[in-house]
């Protein structure tokens, strides 16, 4: 490559340009640095997220590793929000925009800068996201070093993971555990920075990154206080000014054949219910389309081979032992496509050639599959046309087909105060609707309802039905992403308390039981609620953002 091929050019290059290097000097850069490629490093270090706390050590190593590949860092920050704070209250109708903010955000710094490459530094659920879709947009060289999972806490001589902890808050309440217990619980559930210890999104979507060739080998599971880590960040560095020079954007790596391989790896490892909301959202900013039917017929074809929390006993520290994400391409060999391309050099059948499953306990074999398929299942019906889904490797068998009488609420707070008041019974299916995109707005998680509906005994008796979302720690009968939202007048607008709702997940099927006359009189006079935000961010993304099957994007 010629120093004339790189966009950085455009800023430094030419008399006219003289005011640039000025700028730049006052910034600190040396003349003798100007012909180097400009390297963007994208940090979401904050001060408030364990996943991502420990991110300037990260950047610092990436640093170094970009100029010893003789490239020139420039380190720029954007916001990283956390799932687990901005739980059940306001705030968490703020997360779901953010990963649009921060694709945005990347998009405008290296544009307007004219920045050659990027490395980009972050661990959490709509950060990873977010990131992905800035790379595919801008299609100029990156590279992902994802921060690591936490390592699980310990209670009571087992792992544990953090949504354990929001379920134990119901266990209290039902008199299971005592005040002393709980407060011991809480500071054992956690043990230092990196992203939640579980198969939750944040996880999900760097194991995908991994396996799309936008991070290098073991990083998705290299946990955030490891030595591998630290490695892995100053090797990306080097790497970066190496596919700067070689010319691989992730359009060459993101095919429509990779997205394929994502999704099947996520029903094989038990992905996220988030991730049906992720994955299209990344394709479409090089215009592949990817579907809930996509994630369906892939479901069906496609066995689970880890069962980790919140569907299982093992932790994503178990999953590193085993090998991480290499084990299992290995294993899932032969349902992707191994001619794709990686950021490391190799195609995936080079890169897993000389690998070992050291714990095919915690990763199995095909033929020792926990099940034949995946772990999510699209169902549909005349309650939602256009789909809904539902994580059916975390429903117990007795649940995975229900009929029950409907209890209607319009916000997650409302279910929720009706569950703490015992006003939910075995049998009960707890609709909450208006939680979509637009009609959330948002699409908030409904996890300090699901964590209730556990803690309270209800999991394996009670289903909930809504147009929001759910953390990917989420487990029970919970069915979400019901389109068309109640917000666009979707049938979930039409239910009425003590109509009957079936579920059938074998059957891939949900059903309101209520007659089609009955269902258009209803329609002629439903009106839509009025917005609750009349001013700022939420406002515009409600007037603007697409339906979840289409991954709620901004059009």
């Amino acid at each position: 490559m010629t120093n004339k091929t790189l966009r950085s050019r455009e800023v430094v290059e030419g008399h006219d340009r003289g005011a640039q290097r000025a700028l730049l000097a006052s910034s600190g850069v040396q003349k003798r640095n100007l012909s180097k490629p400009f390297i963007g490093i994208v940090n979401t270090y904050n001060g408030m997220h364990a996943g991502h706390v420990h991110l300037n050590g990260l950047a610092e190593l990436v640093q170094e590793g970009i100029n010893d590949a003789n490239g020139l860092p420039f380190e720029f920050g954007t916001i990283a929000l956390c799932d687990g704070i901005a739980q059940g209250h306001e705030g968490m109708h703020y997360v779901l925009p953010s990963r649009e903010c921060i694709a945005d955000s990347i998009e405008l710094t290296a544009q307007a800068h004219r920045l050659d490459g990027l490395v980009m530094l972050g661990s959490c659920d709509k950060i990873v996201p977010g990131m992905l879709m800035a790379a595919n947009r801008l299609n100029i060289p990156s590279l992902l070093v994802t921060g690591g999972p936490m390592k699980p806490g310990k209670y009571d001589g087992k792992s544990r993971a953090i949504y354990e902890l929001r379920e134990a808050a119901g266990q209290l309440k039902r008199g299971k555990i005592t005040e002393e217990e709980y407060e011991d619980y809480q500071k054992k559930i956690t043990r230092g920075p990196g992203s939640c210890a579980m198969m939750g999104t944040a996880n999900t979507m760097c194991l995908l990154t991994e396996l799309v060739g936008l991070s290098l080998p073991g990083c998705a599971t290299s946990h955030a206080v490891d030595e591998a880590k630290a490695y892995i960040a100053r090797e990306s560095g080097k790497r970066i000014v190496e596919m700067v020079e070689e010319d691989l954007k992730p359009r060459d790596l993101m095919t429509e054949q990779a997205f394929k391989n994502a999704v099947t790896m996520s029903m094989a490892i038990g992905g996220s219910t988030n991730t049906l909301l992720h994955v299209p959202a990344i394709a479409r900013e090089s215009g592949i389309t990817i579907t809930p039917d996509d994630f369906e017929e892939t479901s069906q074809n496609t066995p689970l081979i880890i069962k980790a929390k919140p569907s299982g006993d093992h932790t994503l520290y178990d999953v590193d032992e085993a090998g991480g994400v290499p084990v299992v391409i290995k294993e899932l060999s032969s349902l992707l496509d191994m001619s794709q391309r990686t950021a490391y050099g190799d195609r995936l059948e080079e890169s897993v050639r000389h690998v070992e499953n050291l714990r095919p306990d915690v990763i199995r074999p095909l033929k020792e599959a926990y099940s034949s398929q995946g772990s999510l299942a699209i169902l549909k019906g005349n309650l939602s046309p256009k789909g809904c889904v539902v994580k059916q490797g975390a429903v117990v068998d007795a649940m995975k087909q229900h009929t029950g009488p409907a209890r209607v609420f319009d916000s997650q707070e409302e279910a929720i105060e009706a569950m703490k008041n015992d006003q939910i019974i075995s049998g009960d299916v707890i609709v909450i609707r208006y939680e979509g995109p637009s009609g959330g707005p948002g699409m908030r998680e409904m996890q300090a309802a699901t964590t209730v509906l556990m803690g309270m005994g209800l999991g394996e008796s009670v289903a909930l039905v809504t147009d929001g979302r759910f953390s990917g720690s989420t487990r029970g009968p919970c069915i979400g992403h019901v389109s068309p939202e109640a917000a666009a007048g979707g049938p979930i607008s039409l239910v009425e308390d003590g109509d009957h709702i079936s579920i059938d997940t074998k059957n891939r099927a949900i059903k309101l039981h209520v007659d089609e006359k009955e269902l258009e009189q209803r329609r002629q006079v439903w009106e839509p609620k009025p917005p609750k935000f009349t001013s700022g961010i939420l406002q515009r993304y409600a007037k603007s953002v697409s339906s979840a099957d289409k991954g709620a994007v901004l059009g």
